[in-house]
Parts: C-alpha cells; structure tokens; sequence
C-alpha cells in the first residue's frame, strides 16, 4: 500500500500536468474531495512509516460537553528540500512529539486525554487561511468514523509558508472507550409533533433549484470505482445539501432492490463494490453505499436499522425479532435529516413481486413527523421527534401511504386504521390543499359507496352489503392518469342496513362537483348526489358550455339491459346554454343516472363525468319509456305532448312540440296527419293510432325540398 507521501507525490504530479487549481478551502475542502481516489483513507494510512523528517504539521484540539474536534495537517516537502530546510531551519525539534501512531486515525481517540485545548480566536469551525505565493494542491480525506486529513502538497522549489488552521465543530463523538462516532441528535434535532402541513421536507427546499443537478446526477455513470463515482458527482454539487442530493440521485436512478438477495442472509453480496457491479441490493446495501457515498464526499452519515410498514405490511400488524429495513440520516445545516434511497429508487408490485424503478421524491429529507409512520429506527432518538414514539404507538398509528402526501393530501378523518360500522355505514373524508380526483375500492370492488368530490378533498359513505371485515382502499388521481394507493383501512361491520342497496352500476365520483364544472357542466339544479322522488319522475338541468355535448343513461339493477332502453327513460331538452333531463323511473328502487360529455368538434367517446343517485319508494311507480329521438331533433327542441314513449291503440293523441329551423311537420301513422304551427310558436296537432304499431313525427327543414326526417319515434299498445 502506498504511503500518504507518496500519494501526495502523485497528487502533485497530477497538478502539474494540468488538473484544476483548488477552490478556497472550507473545513472540507471540495477540491480534495473532488480527488479523493487520489489518495488512501484515513483508515488506510497504516503504513507504519514515521512522517518524512522535516515535514511540519499542526493540530487543533476542541471540546465541549458533547464533542471533541481534531484535524491534521501534513506538508510535504521533496527529498532537497527537507535537506536544506534542515540545515538552515532556526526552528528546534519538538522532543516532546509524541511518536508516529500505527492504524493511521483510528485509535486518534485513545491519545485525546493527553493533550490541551488550544487557545485562540478561531475555535468556532471557521476557516482562517494566508494566501500562498503560489498555487498549492490540498486533498481532504476521511476514515470511516468521519475522522478528517488533510494534506497540502506545494510546487517543489516552493518555501511553504505556515499555517492553515482548521475545525471540525462537533464533527466526531467520543465514547466511553475512546471510540469515535458520529455525534447523536441533540435538542435542536427534534421537531415538534403533529407535522405542521408547511412543507413534507425537514427544511425549506425548493425542489426547483435541484433540476440541473438531478438531471446530470441520473445521467453519471460508474467508469471504475466508488471514490471516482463519488468525485464525478461533485463535479455539480457546490454545498453538502447538493452533495447529499447528487448521491440520492444517483442511487435512485441506478441501483435496482434485489428481491432475491434481500430474502438471503449473506451480507457480503451487498458490499458496495458488489453493489456497483450488479448495480442491485436490498435495504440494507442501499444504506450502506448511500452511506459510504456520503463520506468520501465529506458529508457525515449514518445508517439506521428499525422497522418498516413497507412491501408485505398488514394494517395491525406487530414488530417484534429482527428488524427489517435501514435507512439513513445526514447531517446538514447544523441538523440531523432523513432518507431512505430504497424506497426513493422504485417499488415492487405485490401481485407480480417485481422491481419497478419509479422515482418517490417524498423519501429525501422527509420531515420527522412524516418519516415516523412507517419507520420505526431502533434507537428512538432517529426519530427526530419530540416526544418520540413509542413501538406500540407505531403499530396502532394510522398509516398514510407516501403518496397520500405526494398528492396533496392533508388530513383525513377517521385517523385510525380500523373502523367500524354505525348503523351499517361508515364515513370517510380526506382534506386536501387542492382539488383531487379520488376513487376506493371495498373488497377489490368499487360497489357499496357514495364518494362525493369537494374542492379540498372528498366525502365517502361506505354501506357494506353484509356483516363482516372488509378492505377499504382510497385512491387518488394526480398529474398522471394513473390512481394511486393513498389510504387503506380495515373496516368492520357488525350489522349491515338492508334498506341500502345501491346499484352496481354506481360509479364513482357522485354528484357534481368542481371536476364536473371542470368538464364544461355548471350551475346544477341539484347540488347534492342523492335525488328523492315520491313519484318515480324528477327533472334535472345545469348549464352547458358551448360546443359541449351531454348523453345520460339511467341505470338500475332490476331495470333494462340495453343501453338503448336504459336512455329511453331519459328525455333531453336544449333550451340556450342549458340542458333539462326529464327522468321517469320504470319502477321503485334505486337509480344511478349518468351523465356523459363530449366536445362536438373532437372526435371520440363520450367521457363518463359524474352520475346522481335516484331513490324512489313508491312501489306504484311504472313509468313507460320516453319517446326515441333522432340525431335531427335539434338543440333548443322542445316536447311537451305525448311525454310516453307509448301510446294507447285506436285514441286520437294530442302532439305539441316547439320545433326550430323547420319548414313543415308531420305525424305519420296509418295516415299521415299535419302539424300547424301556432301563434305562441309551437306545432301542434293529433294523430290516430288505429291500424299501426309505431307513429313517427317528421319535420321538412327546407319548403324547397321534399325530403322529411324523422326526429321522433313511438309505440302503439297492442290491442
């Protein structure tokens, strides 16, 4: 193994065949990091060589009750240059420097006792540097507790002039035993609980400034090793919060979760080395090569074990044995803050058991109070929280899904994750900052429920069909046109209402809503989603943006089959910019009438928008079918007579219709009989249905023309 001269020889070499002067130097110098693969760890240093004669060096000691503070700095000089700095230096040997350590920095923790605290003006972790008279090359290196060297390496024939001062303010911790590590969460670490919804983050982010650092970050890729990975990210990463931010970017967009190898016990398979070979590992890897990342860069990093509510999760479930995931928490901006790279790269599809890459932003810097839900650290100290919870309140805790917050989601009521029936329902409502499209699912079905859109947020009435423990799952809908998974509850019904049945056909969102206006209807004359007839028969209108077509269809599961009929039930009238829906129900019971739009000029289906629950109890309701209506039974037409689709045999019937843009109209039966047309505006006249089966009414739209349509259709009684 080379020694840390030698390296520095290297280093200095490289310098000169043109690599970039370094940038002012913090505590941790980002130039040496940048050339980290130039040279050993401070772990590595165990050369058992003495430091080269006439090296000079210095070191700063800091303590306080929570942590002690060294650093190193070594200047390297050529063979020459010692010589003669030793022939002529008018500085005396130190004969009472202690002798070179073996094991590098890793026992540096033993020797503290020994030495005093320096005095000086600069012992708060800033950076006091003299400018030297030419360029010099510095190279930061840390060992595995974090432990810091520094190393400057000068032109050959350059006097160097000293000295550099450093601290590293609380960067290590000390043991009882002398053992280094990094510092625990302190006082300032815990957030307050509830989470206060200003933001999902442990600290204020704009997402916006990260779009050129994600997008190189996601496009490096691994030429050789770790550190030349590390340093390659840092080439756009300017502070430790980008540093931390490249990592997880990278690691998010590259390493895949081994299913496979995370259900064996052989650890060595997530070495970081491996890792980036296979570019595949379990929890475990992702935190300990997010780790190790962290600090080659020089950022300080742990990994913390605890229990998830991850891949598998059952509602109710308890921990107990060992525990299940990792995670990790860096140290930035003076404070603790968490992430979990495993969960940020993908997730795997419980029916297939695949990997899927999908990127979760929720899981960097995650606010405590949301972390806490399903990651149970340990130590509760990594909870960040104040108070902290306990094992068992984390197990009973109602558990929102990351994308419960990712959409938007604030709140939602119940707050525990089983729920029972009262009277045969239960409610559920979730409050958002913005309008949201949301579905459920009971039971894998989307039966047994009224969901009603709000503008922030939704209300969902859940009437199970019988007794018994069912699954309720919320979705929400966002940017995408995927629904995604927000909450789940179990829900119990000791006694369910039979009363309720409502019609399979029922989908979801019920009533109208801000998506409804959304999709150009406005103004309705029934604002709430359930409609209550005495008479089997309601009329409901809303305004209508131009150029927007409306279809409905009414729908119940003892009604008729065909989507024909289903709408013969359904008569539609224009009048301007509104749209009348005459409705007469076949029979009592329960009714989803749907209502369908569509742009007249886009080609297309008509999109399904929203549909109202008609509830009727008069079981002497029989309404027949409206008449059939032709595509020329024009917008603004109105029918007042005869309303029924079928008429009575051998009767002499009344028509009156207003019809628009017509020249002459006609009823044809048996004979054919004439509509005049009268001073209010309206045609009118009557037909005999004797002798025929079906009666038509045909209007002529140009005098000049002879060619009639049919607008209008009907049925006569059999006799």
């Amino acid at each position: 193994m080379a020694s840390l001269a030698e390296s520095a020889k290297r280093s200095a070499a490289a310098g000169r065949r043109g690599a970039p002067s370094p940038a002012p130097s913090r505590s941790v110098s980002r130039a040496g990091q940048r050339r980290a693969r130039a040279i050993c760890s401070a772990g590595r240093l165990a050369s058992g060589r003495r430091a080269p004669a006439g090296a000079g060096g210095t070191m700063e000691l800091k303590k306080d009750s929570n942590a002690v503070s060294i650093d190193m700095l070594l200047i390297v000089h050529s063979e020459k240059r010692r010589a003669a700095q030793g022939a002529h230096s008018d500085r005396p040997a130190d004969p009472g420097a202690p002798p070179q350590r073996r094991g590098g920095l890793q026992g540096v923790g033993n020797g503290i006792r020994r030495w005093q605290k320096l005095e000086g003006n600069d012992l708060h972790g800033n950076l006091v540097e003299k400018q030297h008279a030419q360029q010099t090359q510095v190279i930061t290196s840390y060992d595995n507790q974090g432990t810091q060297l520094t190393v400057e390496v000068h032109p050959r024939d350059a006097m160097p002039q000293l000295f550099k001062k450093f601290s590293l303010a609380k960067r290590l911790q000390v043991d009882k035993n002398g053992n280094t590590r990094p510092r625990q969460p302190g006082g300032k670490d815990t957030h307050a609980y509830p989470w206060d919804r200003s933001s999902l983050k442990s600290m204020a982010l704009d997402l916006r400034q990260f779009e050129k650092l994600d997008t190189y970050a996601s496009q490096v890729t691994v030429k050789s090793g770790l550190e030349e990975l590390v340093s390659d990210l840092l080439q756009e990463a300017h502070s430790d919060l980008e540093i931390v931010r490249a990592i997880w970017i990278w690691i998010c967009h590259h390493i895949e979760y081994d299913i496979e190898a995370a259900q064996e016990k052989d650890r060595q398979a997530f070495k970081p080395t491996v890792i980036l070979q296979t570019q595949k590992t379990n929890c475990d890897g992702y935190a300990g090569l997010f780790e190790r990342m962290c600090r080659i860069a020089g950022v300080q990093c742990v990994t913390v074990p605890g229990y998830s509510k991850g891949f598998g999760y059952q509602l109710g479930q308890s921990f107990s044995g060992e525990f299940d995931h990792a995670w990790n928490a860096v140290f930035l901006e003076g404070r603790w803050h968490l992430v979990d790279s495993t969960w940020g790269s993908g997730l795997v599809d419980s029916s297939t058991s695949k990997f899927t890459f999908l990127y979760n932003e929720f899981y960097f810097l995650t606010h405590p109070a949301l972390f806490i839900e399903d990651h149970f650290p340990d130590n509760k100290n990594w909870q960040l929280l104040k108070p902290p919870q306990s094992l068992r309140q984390f197990e009973s805790n109602m558990y929102h899904k990351s994308e419960f917050y990712n959409k938007g989601m604030l709140s939602a009521q119940p707050q525990t994750s089983i729920i029972k029936t009262v009277n045969g329902k239960a409610t559920v409502t979730i409050e958002s900052c913005s309008p949201t499209l949301f579905m459920f699912m009971l039971n894998g079905k989307q039966e047994h429920g009224l969901l009603s859109l709000r503008k922030n947020g939704m209300k969902l009435d859940v009437y199970p069909p019988t007794a018994g423990t069912y699954k309720l799952q919320i979705f929400a809908k966002g940017n995408s046109e995927i629904y995604s998974s927000v909450l789940e509850y179990t829900l119990k019904c000791h006694c369910a209402d039979n009363d309720v049945r409502l019609p399979a056909e029922l989908h979801q969102p019920v009533g109208p809503s801000w998506f409804s206006e959304q999709m150009g209807i406005t103004k309705p004359s029934h604002p709430e989603p359930v409609i209550y007839t005495s008479d089997g028969r309601c009329s409901v209108s809303f305004g209508v943006e131009e150029g927007i077509s409306v279809l409905a269809s009414l729908h119940g599961d003892d009604g008729p089959v065909t989507e024909e009929t289903q709408r013969r039930y359904i008569f539609q009238l224009h009048r301007e910019k509104q749209t009348e829906l005459k409705v007469q129900l076949p029979h009592a019971g329960k009714f989803a009438l749907k209502i369908f739009v569509k742009k007249r000029q886009e080609p297309g289906n008509y999109l399904f928008v929203f549909n109202y629950l008609i509830c009727c109890t008069n079981t002497k309701v029989n309404w027949p079918v409206f008449p059939e209506s032709f595509g020329n039974w024009g917008v603004d037409n109105e029918l007042l007579e005869p309303l029924s689709g079928v008429l009575p045999a051998n009767r002499n019937v009344p028509f009156k219709l207003k019809l628009h843009g017509v020249a002459k109209a006609l009823v044809k039966g048996q004979d054919t009989w004439p509509l005049t047309l009268s001073p209010e505006g309206y045609w009118e006249g009557s037909c005999s249905t004797a002798g025929c089966q079906e009666v038509y009414v045909m209007v002529l739209e140009n005098a000049n023309h002879s060619f009639y349509s049919y607008i209008l259709k009907y049925q006569v009684n059999a006799q």
